[in-house]
């Protein structure tokens, strides 16, 4: 709980049995109430694992694609009752220490949406991002930010944090189950809605 806001971390997970004790290791029970993992009918042990540790754990019978998982991630969110939902992956290319500084942007009001992002300080490549998705994600990133007027570091991130009200509002069954499903928000009048933090 924090600024008396209900904190949940989503794990949307395929075949993230060797990262996911890691992960959960570092993620801030001091401010995290729940954690749901939603196994994508990964191959391996990853439902196993995330039950032994103590995870909420929801698993697709089938494969629903990376948009799909998010879309079930959500869902069981919002039903927990969650007032702020960040999404870390449990393969470990970020670290969930940055769950506290994510939540209290949108806790005490400044946000609705915070985006991490790979790319500011040295951390993407050193993080395990291959030299080619690296450099597709500048161009990429460099695109959009032309075509939308803003100035991200990054996009494509999967470590984000929203607020219910947005989640609520987003016509996420709209979207595609596929790898890239992600979610755009608009500014609020008090500014931006989209932040980056590394």
């Amino acid at each position: 709980m924090l600024n008396g806001k209900k904190v949940v971390v989503v794990m949307p997970a395929y075949n993230a049995e060797k990262t996911l004790e890691k992960t959960y290791s570092e993620i801030p029970f001091e401010i995290v109430d729940d954690v749901i993992l939603v196994d994508d009918a990964s191959r391996d042990r990853t439902p196993e694992v995330s039950r032994r540790i103590g995870i909420h754990t929801i698993i697709h019978e089938r494969n629903l694609g990376y948009g799909g998982n998010q879309k079930s991630c959500y869902r069981a969110a919002l039903k927990l009752g969650a007032d702020i939902v960040i999404m870390v992956h449990p393969d470990y290319q970020y670290t969930p220490k940055l769950v506290p500084a994510m939540a209290s942007m949108i806790a005490y009001g400044e946000f609705d949406a915070v985006l991490a992002s790979r790319i500011l300080g040295t951390g993407a490549i050193e993080g395990g991002m291959p030299i080619y998705k690296y450099i597709a994600n500048r161009f990429l990133t460099l695109f959009e930010n032309l075509m939308l007027g803003h100035k991200l570091s990054e996009y494509h991130t999967g470590y984000r944090a929203f607020t219910r009200e947005i989640l609520e509002r987003l016509p996420l069954e709209r979207n595609s189950n596929d790898l890239s499903s992600t979610t755009r928000c608009w500014p609020r009048s008090s500014g931006s809605a989209i932040a980056s933090a590394n």
